[in-house]
């Protein structure tokens, strides 16, 4: 392996309690405090939502950005022009992108996998794009991502097993390639573990990939099929294995149920599209469980979404005056239920840390699930 590696990094662990853990990573761009839910900026941007709003107001500490998708739109050209995608964005906090093996799993009909990389029908224009392992770090290089990550097959669930096994090895030797592809000291590597939920695979992935010099590690390949109990018992056998000195990121999950079953399971770091979708399709998060705001139940509901909620949305207006915006179609009920789900999402992570540090995670956890399905919102 090259002695390429990244100079600006460094973990913390803050405090334990059980196997949930709080930590502080620092980054290029600067630290963030887990365990930490990371908004999902696709595109170079959070749906609905300015940089500032999101530092300010929602107080996110990273987002997350897609190198597939950013490669072709706008491409690199034009986020090389800005100077990364930090400087395109308007974002100074740290940024981690994911390498577009997701992308494996999600456009699999327009996709082809060869041992040296894959090859991707462009789902906008049709034209056919190529990517290695090396491709993917050169554009997250591009990018200026803080933390990159390398670039793996997610097989979806029920695969047999001889696939898993070939898929497994396939990922193994391209993140290895990842590794010796990358050139920049201010961009950290993350590895991504597969092996679906059969204990065997993940055991002997974890034991693979562990042992290579990444700055962290991610759960990869989860929340594609499978039934909650097998992520749960999956991620816990998982973090049980991992490195206890790096990061532990759960990709693409997910619900509030999830994050607070994870973190207790030793997880730091989480991204999901679930607050940012879900709020412009009317469904928001509160403490109580899911409000259907576009529900005609709410249609003469002064309360705010969430009494305990301290965001611009819940402090401002009431469930009708958002089902009235919803049903209108009018761009705002978009923003004012993003605002407010991802507020939710990092007040929910937040409150975790402190439940850590103070020794009470599971009274955190038992009160999280008491107050679900109170006041008549929706599960």
């Amino acid at each position: 392996m090259p002695d390429v590696t990244c100079e600006c990094f460094d973990f913390r662990e803050d405090g334990r309690d059980g196997a949930a853990r709080a930590t502080t990573v620092t980054v290029a761009h600067g630290t963030f405090q887990t365990p930490i839910f990371m908004p999902v900026g696709t595109l170079g941007t959070v749906k609905a939502m300015r940089p500032d709003i999101l530092v300010d107001e929602v107080k996110a500490q990273i987002v997350l950005g897609n190198t597939y998708h950013l490669y072709l739109r706008p491409g690199l050209e034009v986020i090389g022009l800005h100077g990364g995608l930090h400087e395109m964005m308007g974002w100074s906090r740290p940024i981690l992108t994911d390498s577009g093996g997701f992308q494996v799993f999600s456009l699999k009909d327009l996709r082809t996998i060869r041992e040296d990389g894959v090859e991707f029908q462009d789902h906008i224009s049709g034209s056919r794009h190529f990517f290695t392992p090396e491709k993917v770090i050169e554009i997250q290089e591009v990018l200026g991502s803080d933390i990159m990550m390398a670039f793996d097959e997610c097989p979806p669930a029920g695969v047999d097993a001889a696939y898993m096994k070939e898929s497994m090895a396939r990922t193994t030797r391209w993140e290895k390639r990842c590794l010796e592809a990358r050139t920049r000291t201010d961009c950290a590597l993350f590895g991504i573990l597969q092996g679906g939920t059969d204990p065997g695979f993940r055991r002997q992935h974890i034991e693979e990939l562990c042992e290579l010099p990444f700055d962290g590690f991610a759960i990869g390949g989860l929340s594609v099929g499978e039934h909650s109990q097998a992520m749960y018992d999956t991620v816990e056998l998982s973090t049980e294995l991992m490195p206890a000195d790096r990061p532990r990121y759960l990709m693409g999950v997910g619900t509030p149920e999830n994050l607070v079953e994870c973190i207790g399971r030793g997880v730091d770091m989480f991204d999901c599209v679930l607050p940012t979708r879900n709020a412009r399709n009317g469904q928001c998060f509160t403490r109580e469980g899911v409000v259907k705001i576009r529900n005609t139940t709410f249609a003469h509901d002064l309360r705010p979404l969430d009494e305990g909620c301290a965001c611009y949305t819940c402090t401002h207006f009431s469930r009708a005056y958002l089902r009235h915006l919803y049903k209108a179609r009018e761009i705002l009920a978009s923003q004012l239920c993003t605002l407010h789900n991802l507020t939710y999402y990092l007040d929910l992570v937040g409150d975790a840390r402190e439940a850590i540090l103070a020794g009470r995670f599971a009274a955190f956890r038992d009160e999280f699930y008491a107050r679900r399905h109170q006041n008549g919102a929706e599960p």
